[in-house]
């Protein structure tokens, strides 16, 4: 994977639980949580969603890792670009995904993220949607505010 030079930890900034926005073929945008690991993102997703068929039949994504604080003046971003892979479901990687944006406790979670662990993912049809970028383009943009 081709990667730009940055004046950031890229690897510690996506461990946080930011908001990704993946466009597919149409063009299709959508908000999604992920989890970065072993150099790839990982977005939860299944039969309930669009996102599993536009990535089988047009495997060619772009996503958008950003954040931008006006009062500070810091603005980051990454954007990545490849050929999704529909994956089978595998619950401790879903763990580790939600529990970076729901914390460490399942029994405080809102069960509709607590059946993707528990429920067999056959069945309910959930999967993994893998992009490992062919491309990633890093930024700081940030600046001293006014």
């Amino acid at each position: 994977m081709k990667k730009a030079h940055t004046a950031f930890d890229v690897d510690a900034f996506l461990a946080r639980p930011l908001t990704a926005r993946i466009a597919t073929r149409g063009p299709t945008v959508r908000p999604t949580w992920f989890l970065w690991e072993d150099e790839a993102f990982w977005i939860l997703t299944g039969s309930w969603a669009r996102l599993e068929g536009l990535v089988r039949e047009h495997p060619a994504v772009a996503l958008v890792v950003d954040e931008c604080d006006l009062a500070t003046g810091l603005v980051r971003q990454v954007i990545a670009r490849g050929r999704a892979e529909v994956l089978p479901f595998d619950a401790e990687r879903g763990w580790r995904k939600l529990s970076r944006y729901l914390g460490p406790d399942e029994d405080k979670w809102d069960e509709r993220f607590r059946h993707y662990l528990r429920d067999d993912p056959a069945e309910k049809g959930t999967v993994w949607v893998r992009l490992r970028p062919d491309r990633m383009s890093v930024k700081d943009l940030s600046y001293a505010p006014t």
